[in-house]
């Protein structure tokens, strides 16, 4: 991803930028606020404060723009995230200077990692103070220049409007991303006959490639490809969610009878239940999408990056394929994984050329032997992968979620924290449609699931929307209660409260001998479980009571169908606390700087 740097210092104003107020004077912060009805924003997360108070006097009055107010600065920028990865659109979160903006900082690199469209606007304290230690200062704009695509300081009270439009096509275009505005609050103050941009789409940004569309030459070579190889596999990421290219990847897919390998990042761009479908694949993805990647004899990977815990030792990921790669951004073509035919290009556009293409004289391979050892693969190594309950009366973390599963009939949209409960999440819940699985998954940020649920919500109000939660990850934002319930937002929790931090602890029983290095939530000497309820810490249930939230404990599996049904029946937020013994791992499993072949299924 192409990073653009720039305070803005002196006028930039495009050829564009050609409609006005008619000679009326506004505020600063009443152009932001104008400039956000313009761009279709109906929805603000936005924490007040000093160097912020003009804009959220701003936002009072406007009539198109809901302002809803979190308890935390970094839950609002995940609620805008949640709101960005239902939609599609570009998240819009909102801060004051100093402590208030460098909360926002794990939210937006988080974004980032992600490849999310996210709009950060800050409150700056005035522009005569800016370098001099004032009350609150910090310098957000060069902090956050690792992490974004783009970030502005506003230091040039004309460039305003065309700053706000800028912001936006930036954030969307090409590969998503964040973009921060740092504005002064002289900036919010100033009074000024402002001009505003015709059009986002009309905007010409210097540095801000188009959208490259390869030519029809290389994607015939793919072809080629397709037609000679025994053993291929389309490895799927979240690009196609990014550009909307799911419909384009079926039509593919069913063009070409490849069998398609998802990473979390693309969850539900490809139905979990097609035949062609190996799931998502990766640490603790399926035995049959790891084998048939690393098995492989061609490879072709659209709109993914070959992250770690997708190729594990990456020397024996995929050895014998040949690579195509598929990717809007540049940088990432040989980045961790050499490619043998690196294409620059949009994934939408090389999904229709390839159709397009494939019905002038393509040959369709004869894939019969490669799908009967898939399938003997699936057959040997079902998934959802079958949990044993070794005869345990409790509850287990995954009888929890394929119950919801069934309960909800896969129609929910899930966010999830990070942990454990973040890999049984789509295990054993099957994801079919795209952008109904909501999580944190570059950054891997605990306290990420309840805002985002939040924001999902908002963004779906007819939806059922459930934050999947482990007890670490879910108190890291519990504030955020206050929010939902304030705001009439009823999104649900289902809380799978082991005590511990599940995933370090299953890592600890692994490689350190069961040692437990700080991994214990509650009281160590007299650690809380379904055999020791009286041991559990904190009590959830009053903590949700006492932000005014329905809440119910539950221990025994009898009861668990019914506590669910209550949960998804109850008009208004609701936090079900699952009690869930700590000893069960996520499997399968690929230890680090281990090869897919080398996965672990007990």
């Amino acid at each position: 991803m192409t990073k653009k740097k720039t305070a803005s210092k002196t006028s930039n104003r495009s050829s564009s930028a050609s409609t006005s107020t008619g000679g009326v004077k506004m505020r600063g912060c009443d152009v932001m606020v104008r400039c956000l009805e313009n761009l279709g924003v109906d929805t603000i997360f936005a924490y007040p404060g000093g160097a912020s108070m003009e804009l959220h006097q701003g936002l009072t009055r406007s009539k198109k723009i809901r302002t809803i107010l979190p308890r935390h600065e970094q839950g609002g920028a995940f609620m805008a995230q949640g709101y960005s990865r239902a939609t599609g659109k570009p998240g819009v979160c909102m801060a004051t200077s100093g402590p208030g903006a460098t909360n926002l900082v794990t939210a937006i690199a988080d974004a980032h990692m992600d490849s999310i469209p996210l709009v950060c606007i800050t409150g700056q304290v005035y522009q005569q103070f800016i370098g001099r230690a004032a009350f609150q200062e910090t310098d957000f704009y060069g902090m956050t220049l690792p992490i974004v695509k783009h970030s502005f300081l506003v230091l040039d009270y004309n460039e305003l409007p065309m700053i706000m439009y800028k912001a936006f096509k930036i954030a969307t275009t090409g590969r998503p991303g964040p973009v921060v505005i740092d504005i002064p609050k002289d900036v919010q103050q100033h009074e000024w006959v402002p001009v505003f941009p015709k059009s986002i789409n009309d905007l010409e940004i210097l540095g801000l490639q188009v959208p490259p569309k390869a030519p029809d030459a290389q994607f015939n070579t793919v072809l080629r490809l397709i037609e000679k190889a025994k053993q291929p596999v389309l490895y799927v990421g979240g690009g196609i969610l990014s550009a909307h290219a799911h419909k384009e990847l079926m039509a593919f897919a069913l063009a070409t009878g490849i069998p398609v390998a998802s990473t979390l990042m693309g969850l539900g761009a490809f139905p979990s239940d097609h035949p062609q479908s190996l799931y998502w694949y990766g640490m603790h993805g399926t035995v049959a999408g790891n084998w048939a990647v690393c098995k492989s004899d061609l490879l072709i990977v659209l709109g993914a990056r070959f992250d770690d815990r997708i190729t594990g030792a990456i020397e024996k990921f995929a050895p014998d394929a040949t690579i195509v790669h598929v990717d809007i951004d540049r940088s990432e073509h040989h980045k961790n994984k050499f490619a043998d035919y690196p294409i620059h290009s949009d994934v939408k556009h090389a999904l229709l050329r390839l159709c397009a293409l494939s019905k002038k004289g393509f040959k369709k391979p004869n894939l019969k032997k490669w799908y009967t050892t898939i399938n003997g693969w699936k057959k040997q190594h079902p998934f959802p992968f079958s949990y044993d309950r070794k005869g345990s009366k409790h509850i287990l973390p995954q009888e929890a979620i394929e119950t919801l599963f069934k309960e909800t009939k896969g129609e929910a949209i899930i966010s999830t924290g990070v942990g454990q409960h973040q890999m049984w999440a789509p295990q054993y819940y099957q994801f079919n449609k795209p952008r109904t699985f909501i999580s944190s998954l570059g950054a891997g940020t605990m306290g990420f699931g309840l805002p985002a649920a939040i924001g999902a919500k908002v963004a779906c109000p007819k939806k059922q929307v459930i934050d999947i939660d482990g007890d670490g990850s879910f108190l890291m934002n519990i504030q955020e209660l206050a929010c939902m319930k304030i705001e009439k937002i009823n999104a649900k929790v289902m809380l799978l409260n082991n005590q511990h931090l599940g995933m370090v602890v299953q890592w600890e029983d692994r490689f350190y001998a069961g040692v437990r290095g700080h991994t214990v939530l509650g009281d160590a000497t007299n650690i809380g479980s379904p055999d020791n309820p009286a041991g559990l810490y904190p009590d959830f249930v009053k903590i949700a009571n006492g932000f005014g939230i329905k809440a119910r404990q539950v221990i025994k599996r009898e009861e668990l169908r019914d506590a669910i049904r209550e949960m998804l029946a109850h008009d208004g937020p609701y936090l079900l606390d699952v009690i869930v013994p700590y000893t069960e791992h996520v499997l399968p499993f690929i230890p680090q700087k281990k090869s897919a072949m080398e996965i672990l299924t007990k």
